[in-house]
């Protein structure tokens, strides 16, 4: 149970968290507690150490607290959408994805008209230049993929690489494009590689069918919801997946729903590449946090059932799963340790892009903080150091 030493209100800086078991990824306190001043962690310790200020407390009385949780991969929730180009809902999901603990996410398009995508760009990078949100960047799946693995990506709108539109809308986007997926088998990939290399993004092989050796020519270090829509694992061509899998240094999404890929691939990806060279993702679209029935991903009617979102033709379309879940699914399927899991849901994907006050609990840290209930769900979220949700039974 949650409780205060001194007044406060949702929404105003805090000054330190007690009673807390901290895990971080790299250190664990069992009892200890988290002090930041204004948006930014100062000092971390056991509750041996702390000595009180005049300053307003929380005693989270032994709840589980963790750095914030990141999302690359998520192009909507809550009746919003990424292509909506809508920049009161984009701030909107992010006040909603407080709720399951996330603090920091990519907001993801899909393959769709230039115009349509460039829209979408220009709404997000206006959203990020007030610096009141949660939104991290811009990951751009599609179009430059490979329409034999187009899933949910709309065919009729695929393209080829190509380095000069990638340049137009990184400038458009005003830099904030950090991770961008795309087929390195078709043409004009290695141009666009480099463009991708000139802006600082990270380029995943994603609705690829790239063979092993196509991945490994190019040196791919990321890739896009492993397993699904990439070429699949052979014993004579280990494809995509094979890459993803074994080669070093590669950071792999991957889903934890138990829909995309079954828990037993999600373990086998783990005893694989281990807790550092994975990254949990939602992959969520429009209906998460919504009930069942007709939505819609990039122009297309998607059927949301029993937890899947499908398009008419049965192709998965996204995911409704939340970051909370997945955190959840990932030391479910895996038997993780918890470190583990803040790893793979948060510290992997800060490293991985260079978000370097982010994904931790250190000294100089953004104060990006859940506090989880004994099941595992979301009791508080703390972003910069301030409250930014608490659970109504919390209040």
């Amino acid at each position: 149970m949650i409780t205060w030493r001194k007044t406060k209100r949702s929404g105003e800086p805090v000054g330190t968290l007690i009673n807390a078991h901290i895990v971080s990824a790299e250190q664990t306190w069992e009892r200890g507690y988290i002090r930041w001043n204004g948006q930014s962690i100062d000092e971390i310790g056991s509750m041996e150490q702390f000595v009180q200020r005049d300053e307003n407390v929380i005693d989270v009385s032994g709840a589980l607290v963790t750095p914030g949780l990141i999302d690359i991969h998520i192009h909507g929730g809550y009746e919003v959408d990424t292509m909506d180009a809508d920049e009161s809902r984009l701030r909107q999901l992010s006040e909603d994805m407080l709720q399951e603990g996330v603090t920091s996410f990519f907001a993801t398009t899909i393959t769709q008209s230039k115009e349509a995508i460039e829209q979408a760009l220009t709404a997000v990078r206006n959203v990020m230049a007030t610096e009141d949100t949660t939104i991290a960047g811009i990951h751009l799946e599609g179009p430059f993929v490979n329409v034999e693995m187009a899933g949910a990506q709309p065919a009729e709108h695929i393209i080829d690489p190509d380095a000069e539109q990638f340049r137009k809308w990184q400038q458009l986007a005003g830099g904030h494009i950090r991770l961008v997926t795309y087929a390195p088998e078709r043409p004009g990939a290695r141009e666009f590689e480099e463009a991708l290399r000139e802006s600082g993004a990270i380029g995943s092989a994603g609705h690829t069918s790239a063979t092993f050796e196509e991945n490994k020519q190019v040196g791919v270090k990321h890739g896009t919801h492993l397993y699904n829509q990439m070429r699949g694992l052979h014993h004579r061509e280990p494809g995509t997946v094979g890459y993803c899998l074994l080669e070093k240094g590669v950071m792999a999404e991957i889903i934890p729903d138990g829909i995309h890929s079954r828990p037993e691939m999600v373990d086998f990806a783990y005893r694989l590449k281990g807790a550092n060279e994975l990254v949990v993702i939602t992959d969520a679209m429009r209906a998460k946090g919504l009930p069942d029935g007709q939505y819609e991903l990039g122009g297309q009617p998607v059927i949301v059932e029993g937890g899947a979102a499908r398009l008419e033709a049965g192709n998965l379309a996204g995911s409704v799963l939340t970051m909370d879940a997945a955190f959840r699914n990932i030391q479910a399927y895996t038997g993780c340790t918890v470190e583990e899991a803040v790893k793979m849901t948060a510290t992997n994907a800060a490293k991985e892009f260079g978000l370097t006050t982010k994904g931790d609990i250190k000294s100089g840290f953004d104060a990006d903080l859940v506090v989880w209930d004994d099941t595992a769900h979301v009791q508080m979220t703390i972003v910069k150091g301030n409250i930014a949700y608490e659970r109504e039974d919390q209040r």
